[in-house]
């Protein structure tokens, strides 16, 4: 009923949720060392998972042993991962991905690809995350391309209309977009942004990767990049994926040409031969450590399920959102992400004028860590496989009791480069 007061939440229903919760039993496959700190930024960097630091371990003692015979082993950690990935968290065909370099190069790798055969304008929107612009920015200067921007709605992200509008005049390369917003968290509909314009999408997929289901193959995506140290806890730097659609790969030729890529790298005095599948977008030698940590945290991933995943990441989003309206906004808080929750990823984000220094205030007065995005955001991502309810709940409550006491300003906000 319009007008009717908000119900109160207590911290009892966050525990009865906590109770209810089939994949409780996840989160003491982490380390967590202060259960004290609230930790809600999993979006940006998810926590270590136990088996990544026993795995870890065991490679260092298997170098130490095994000096370069290690690398018969080895050498198909980026294929291996990759098929981990696309079974567990990505809905892809063995074959499809690869896990390699960051999403910075991958998606540098993949436009570029596009463009070496496709003319026409670039597309992208003006909210899109920071590096994926700039990438395309520089491609598009150097092929003498257009890049097309176009203003997608803050909160609900890129729609179908605004794509084919933005596709509507001449020849269009490439088109691409962010599946899950790294500001307000909006779920893109791929299927129909995919079918509004005639041009490949080349999809970032790293907000998504390991909290709802891409169903790269079911939903006939043709390209996408993703990060792994997120929601799939590969750890910091953890190297990225790209997915190329099998039926694609043989259009495609890498633009960083290096051994790895080669069909037989060990054939040295042939000249650059490409593998004709995904293989071929590898350049150099991979990193051995942080694959492993990518196998382990995909495997985490299915074990868990994405669905179950998805399904407790909509309820964390949900109780976040409900406590918001009943206890943030009468402080001044607007949400900034979509209400719908079949419309949000794994994380919510909250908007106040004065954004940053209270994010500092929560960092350093009451242990909860968020992370700001300019200019007024506060994100508090919600990673399904060891968030709590209750969690959610003590944070809000924090940052309310702060926020009532004027504690946000107090803190020095100055001179930190990571937000």
């Amino acid at each position: 009923m319009a007008g009717a007061p908000l119900a109160v939440i207590d911290r009892a229903h966050a525990e009865r949720l906590d109770a209810a919760d089939p994949l409780a039993r996840f989160r003491e496959r982490f380390v967590i060392d202060d259960p004290d700190t609230l930790y809600l930024d999993g979006n940006s960097l998810g926590r270590l998972p136990l088996a990544t630091r026993e795995r870890l371990r065991g490679i260092v003692d298997q170098w130490g042993s095994e000096l370069v015979s290690g690398w018969h082993e080895w050498i198909e950690l980026p294929e291996r991962a990759g098929d981990l990935l696309a079974a567990e968290a990505l809905g892809a065909r063995p074959g499809e991905v690869i896990v390699t370099d960051s999403t910075t190069v991958n998606l540098f790798k993949l436009a570029s690809a596009v463009l070496d055969i496709r003319p026409g304008a670039v597309v992208t929107d003006t909210g899109n995350f920071p590096t994926d612009r700039y990438v395309l920015d520089g491609l598009a200067r150097r092929h003498g391309r257009e890049l097309r921007l176009f203003d997608a709605d803050p909160i609900h992200g890129p729609r179908p209309e605004d794509v084919e509008t933005a596709c509507s005049e001449g020849d269009i390369a490439l088109v691409s977009l962010s599946h899950v917003a790294y500001r307000s968290g909006a779920l893109a509909d791929m299927e129909a942004i995919d079918a509004a314009t005639s041009a490949p999408v080349l999809w970032d997929v790293s907000h998504s990767a390991g909290a709802v289901p891409i169903e790269l193959e079911r939903r006939g995506i043709e390209l996408a990049v993703g990060c792994t140290y997120k929601y799939l806890n590969a750890g910091p730097g953890a190297p990225a994926f790209l997915y190329v659609r099998e039926e694609l790969q043989p259009t495609l030729r890498t633009p960083i040409q290096g051994w790895f890529g080669q069909r037989d790298q060990f054939q040295m005095e042939r000249p650059y031969d490409p593998d004709p599948g995904v293989r071929g977008f590898l350049a150099g030698t991979p990193p051995i450590l942080a694959l492993a940590a990518v196998e382990e945290g995909a495997r985490l991933v299915g074990e868990a399920g994405i669905g179950a995943l998805r399904e407790k990441a909509a309820a964390l989003t949900e109780l976040a959102v409900e406590l918001h309206d009943a206890y943030l906004a009468p402080l001044g808080f607007e949400l900034a992400s979509p209400r719908d929750a079949a419309r949000r990823g794994g994380h919510v984000s909250i908007a106040h004028p004065e954004a940053w220094p209270i994010c500092r205030a929560l960092i350093e007065r009451a242990h909860v860590i968020p992370d700001f995005r300019g200019p007024d955001s506060i994100r508090l991502g919600l990673p399904p496989l060891y968030t709590r309810f209750t969690e959610v709940y003590d944070a809000l409550e924090r940052l309310r009791a702060l926020v009532e006491r004027g504690e946000h300003r107090l803190v020095e906000v100055s001179g930190l480069r990571v937000t």
